[in-house]
């Protein structure tokens, strides 16, 4: 697949999906406390169980509205627990099979190395200097241990340029803002900025983002 050319500080726009629905797994006591979650397997907090369940009844609602077959989708998960927690329940809330679904290793959060489990504050206490240098270059910042942004979308580019059929996907925060960046084609520094809601779907289709 081609990947088209791109100023020095932008992304290269990766191949065109013609639909690929991103649900963002649903909300965990660290994300509700600030923590760095990274690759540690958090489970589902009661606001993340209500944010699945909210997002498959979304999903449903317009894939009824498009008349799009969910039995033609490839649905496909981050092995990490929380993720399988929310397209379980993302499929039960559709009315289908909670287990019908693949997983992709490639798939995980950025990881934050020996960082995870703690918040910024906490961080600042005791590596200022690090965490002074993350706030100067997000996207090229490499946390001790833990991948930057930069690296995150080296991975994550061979993983979508596979998507070749229309796909229903539950990955992370930090895996969106990369396919984000390489669909849109966005600035480097942009990319680690984007907000990445809980209890929303994202829909790629006609060369463009659509939330619902």
């Amino acid at each position: 697949m081609t990947i088209l050319s791109s100023a020095p500080d932008l992304l290269p726009k990766l191949h065109n999906p013609e639909l690929l629905i991103f649900v963002r797994h649903g909300q965990t006591d660290w994300n509700a406390e600030g923590r760095m979650q990274g690759q540690r397997d958090i489970p589902l907090n009661a606001t993340g169980r209500l944010q699945a369940a909210g997002n498959g009844e979304r999903l449903k609602a317009f894939l009824e509205a498009q008349t799009i077959p969910s039995e033609g989708l490839d649905f496909v998960s981050s092995p990490l627990g929380r993720t399988r927690e929310t397209m379980e329940l993302l499929r039960s809330a559709m009315g289908e099979a909670p287990s019908a679904y693949r997983l992709d290793d490639r798939l995980k959060e950025i990881t934050f190395g020996d960082w995870e489990g703690f918040t910024l504050e906490e961080l600042a206490d005791r590596e200022q200097d690090r965490v002074l240098q993350r706030r100067a270059d997000k996207w090229g910042f490499v946390p001790p241990g833990g991948e930057s942004y930069e690296m995150l979308v080296g991975r994550i580019g061979p993983w979508l340029q596979t998507v070749d059929r229309p796909t229903v996907v539950v990955s992370h925060g930090g895996v969106f803002r990369a396919v984000r960046g390489l669909l849109e084609g966005l600035e480097k520094s942009a990319v680690p900025r984007q907000d990445v809601p809980q209890d929303k779907v994202f829909v790629w289709r006609d060369s463009r983002f659509e939330v619902i």
